[in-house]
């Protein structure tokens, strides 16, 4: 995957009359008429946008990655497989730790679903609440958007895959090898989900607090998933399907987003000192 940087050079205008320069009739108009272009032609990077056409182009790149996979992505795919045959085969014993005994766990009922999918909203929310009162709200709506496209895509594959396996819940069946039986277990959802949301959370903002993004991203995420199985409504193989699943859509989105960013946008906002300050983003990879 190619590394992108991002430079910001700032210039300040300071206040006109006191820098010293001598004015003429003709230098306010001509900043107004800069600024006037400026602000008509600078337009959020791409990496800021999100519109239908873009989900609409990424979910057609989305469900089609695996004919355009490299090796890395191969490995991948190998790496969660062989995690997840390695977690089935303790499936029965997490249950027997986690969970009820026998009968008394067969309650066929998720009381505590709403409450396991808050964490991962939470994060969605807190995210675009907390751009609204940033220098560059964009870079917070945009990451809260490919939030929600990384949810919404690994909820629809989840979906398909419960479909396809039919496996039954621990709270359904003391058997972890019941599937084609209509069951909704495989993989889990709330833990997709979670892990979808953590890893754009994760892997999206400065580099300098990569290290605290990870730990609330992921952390959260696993919190979820240990929920899941501690609660009895899935099996450990539920969740390390979701969260292999939830951390590649996170990642294709994020990828989505710095795709999409142009070269370099232009911006002009009003400056705290007085006149404007122009910012000049460039992405590169």
């Amino acid at each position: 995957m190619a590394h992108h940087l991002l430079y910001n050079v700032k210039f300040l205008w300071e206040r006109w009359t006191g820098s010293g320069v001598k004015q003429s009739k003709w230098k306010i108009p001509a900043l107004l008429a800069c600024a006037t272009v400026l602000l008509a032609r600078a337009q959020p990077s791409r990496a800021d946008d999100f519109t239908l056409g873009d989900v609409a182009n990424d979910a057609k790149l989305y469900f089609t990655a695996p004919v355009r996979w490299d090796g890395s992505d191969w490995m991948f795919f190998g790496g969660s497989v062989a995690a997840i045959a390695v977690a089935h085969a303790y499936d029965d014993r997490v249950r027997t730790a986690e969970a009820p005994a026998a009968a008394k766990g067969l309650t066929g009922t998720d009381t505590n679903s709403t409450r396991d999918f808050i964490p991962a909203a939470s994060f969605v929310v807190g995210t675009w609440v907390i751009s609204e009162f940033t220098s560059d709200a964009s870079f917070g709506r945009t990451e809260a958007y490919s939030m929600l496209e990384a949810a919404g895509f690994s909820t629809l594959t989840a979906e398909a895959l419960k479909y396809a396996a039919g496996r039954e819940r621990p709270d359904q069946t003391t058997d972890s090898d019941d599937w084609r039986e209509s069951g909704s277990s495989f993989p889990s959802l709330h833990t997709t989900a979670a892990f979808a949301v953590g890893t754009v959370f994760a892997e999206s903002g400065n580099d300098d607090y990569r290290w605290l993004r990870r730990i609330l991203g992921y952390g959260m995420a696993s919190a979820t998933a240990y929920l899941r199985v501690h609660e009895n409504q899935h099996w450990l193989s539920d969740t390390v399907a979701g969260a292999a699943l939830g951390i590649a859509t996170g990642r294709f989105s994020t990828h989505r987003r710095m795709q999409r960013a142009h070269d370099w946008n232009l911006s002009v906002t009003p400056s705290s000192y007085g006149g404007a300050r122009l910012t000049f983003n460039m992405i590169v990879n």
